[in-house]
């Protein structure tokens, strides 16, 4: 009997080894299927994100170029003008919105002499407008068009440019099949004066801002955009006989007109009856040398305040109401924030010492 229970202990005991050697067997089995599984399907999604195309990253706009075009470009206008009811010989040309109830800025020689003059704003539309305020010598012209809540552009400063500055010109190239082209470039220069025909009449145009930016006929009256989007200059002539060289005026010289053009409905411009150079000018022009600041009076109106008061030919202006000026743009500036009426002092060099007059401005005389 115990023979045969020592037997049925081994035998219980070999199966009980068998039993256990195969659970772990089928434990590790277990156990490395799930790995080999679990690896598989690693694969699987590794593979499927290989072949997957990759999403396209949005880039985050930082208001470039395109943005500040875009933010001007509504302010931009068409402009015609016709003169003596002859529809054949309409001008075209651009111009700028400055306010919003709808004065803009554009030259004289786009709108001068002209009977009737439309506007054709961004949106296609067109709306009559009126003459309000211009000026030959400058070139320089304000229409009017009824309306509120227009888009109006930022006016910069022409002062403080830079040569090399990046500019955008916007205009009417040709005729309004290109409306409002734009043509991107830098300051040439700044302070230019050049020679122009003025209805026959040989005249100069100084202080003016050269620019690369293609300047074709249409795009007169149209702005010149500084990189933060201001207006620093109207654009205006193109010399003919070169590329890449053309002239806008700084817009310096408007922002006293429209600002009391916005608070009067008017600008009654001051005459001092005097022009002169600069340094630079004058040794071109005139062969005039000798003198490194200041404006050299070359011409006179003799019944015009600055001859009245004492100013004549070859007088060095260096100071008006005690402001050094070098240049006409400058000497302008300064009496556009004055009325007709009022006075304005001029300090000037003659024979070497230092004079000052007081000029008792007028109305300028229409051309």
């Amino acid at each position: 009997m115990k023979k045969i229970a020592k037997v049925c202990f081994w035998v219980i005991f070999s199966f009980g080894l068998l039993m256990a050697a195969g659970i772990t067997a089928g434990g590790l089995y277990l156990s490395f299927s799930e790995r080999v599984g679990e690896a598989a399907r690693e694969g699987q999604r590794l593979a499927a994100q290989t072949d997957e195309i990759p999403p396209v990253v949005e880039e985050e706009k930082t208001g470039g170029l395109e943005d500040m075009i875009e933010s001007v470009m509504p302010s931009v206008v068409g402009i015609s003008g016709a003169a003596g009811g002859d529809a054949s010989a309409w001008n075209m040309g651009s111009g700028v919105v400055a306010t919003e109830n709808g004065y803009i800025i554009t030259n004289q020689h786009v709108v001068g002499g002209s009977d009737e003059i439309v506007v054709t704003l961004y949106n296609g539309a067109t709306r009559k407008a009126r003459m309000i305020w211009s000026d030959s010598a400058l070139d320089l012209a304000v229409i009017k068009i009824d309306g509120e809540r227009f888009t109006a552009a930022e006016l910069g400063e022409a002062e403080k440019l830079r040569v090399g500055e990046s500019v955008v010109a916007i205009g009417n190239p040709l005729s309004m099949q290109f409306e409002r082209t734009v043509t991107a470039g830098i300051v040439s220069a700044t302070g230019r004066t050049i020679t122009v025909d003025n209805g026959g009449v040989p005249g100069t145009m100084e202080d003016l801002i050269q620019t690369d930016a293609s300047i074709n006929p249409g795009n007169s009256g149209g702005p010149l955009i500084n990189s933060a989007g201001q207006v620093v200059g109207i654009n205006t002539v193109k010399v003919s006989a070169a590329e890449g060289m053309g002239f806008a005026i700084p817009i310096d010289l408007c922002r006293p007109v429209i600002a009391r053009i916005k608070n009067l409905g008017r600008f009654r411009t001051p005459y001092a009856g005097l022009y002169a150079y600069t340094s630079e000018a004058a040794r071109y022009i005139k062969n005039v040398e000798g003198f490194s600041r200041g404006l050299y009076v070359a011409q006179l109106d003799a019944a015009g305040p600055a001859f009245e008061a004492g100013l004549r030919y070859g007088d060095i202006i260096v100071y008006a109401d005690g402001r050094e000026v070098n240049s006409m743009l400058a000497f302008r500036c300064l009496l556009f924030t004055h009325q007709p009426g009022e006075t304005m002092t001029v300090s000037f060099l003659r024979d070497d010492s230092l004079r000052e007059v007081t000029l008792t401005l007028t109305e300028k005389p229409e051309q």
